[in-house]
């Protein structure tokens, strides 16, 4: 062990930044879940899943709010108080492009039930889960090989949203002849893949604590 992890290991910890990421984390589980409902429901019934996703948002907001207050007032970080701030920012992040993708799909009124948008909300999903469990992997060394899978998975996942996204640009130039609606269509595709980016963004910042703290 270097010399500044023993000195680290034997200060006086505030685990309450775990605690936080964690409800974080499973709030943007939640909003993920409420978001891939959105693709297959009648337009009637769509604006009080986006008013739940925006109230999702807004307690990601304030837990993320929470979390840098505690990194203002905290002498002694479990984590490098850089890394602490960035995780809190991607993370909400991919809940802002979650809420935001879900009010361009009500907004711009999208008519068509895309087999697109919605594999890409099925990808967000499968990120936000698999972050969860890596962001509770953080506080344990030991498990760096398992937390290793868990950020492959996301990249892999990422990677699969990169083909989605193309192949569904590609089709929609070829076989939508209502340039609003294309537009409209790809603002949409754009938002969510860069969503699944987020999500990457997220599992990078993972992995850099992790060889941190090996």
């Amino acid at each position: 062990m270097r010399i500044d992890n023993l000195i680290q290991a034997l200060l006086p910890h505030d685990e309450k930044f775990f605690v936080l990421f964690d409800k974080l984390s499973k709030t943007i589980v939640e909003g993920a879940d409420t978001l891939r409902t959105l693709p297959s429901l009648p337009s009637g019934e769509r604006e009080s899943v986006v008013k739940k996703i925006q109230e999702i948002e807004h307690k990601a907001d304030s837990i993320t709010h929470e979390i840098f207050t505690e990194l203002n007032r905290t002498f002694v970080t479990p984590l490098d108080r850089e890394d602490i701030h960035t995780l809190a920012s991607v993370m909400d992040d991919v809940m802002d492009l979650i809420d935001g993708s879900a009010n361009r799909f009500y907004l711009y009124k999208i008519k068509k039930n895309s087999s697109a948008i919605q594999k890409l909300t099925d990808v967000i999903y499968q990120c936000a889960v698999e972050l969860q469990k890596g962001v509770l992997l953080i506080t344990d060394s030991r498990r760096n090989e398992e937390l290793q899978k868990i950020l492959h998975s996301v990249n892999q996942f990422e990677n699969d949203a990169d083909d989605i996204f193309n192949q569904a640009i590609a089709d929609l130039f070829e076989k939508e002849s209502d340039a609003i609606e294309l537009i409209k269509t790809k603002e949409v595709l754009v938002t969510l893949e860069t969503a699944t980016d987020k999500c990457e963004d997220v599992a990078n910042v993972l992995e850099s604590i992790m060889i941190k703290n090996a």
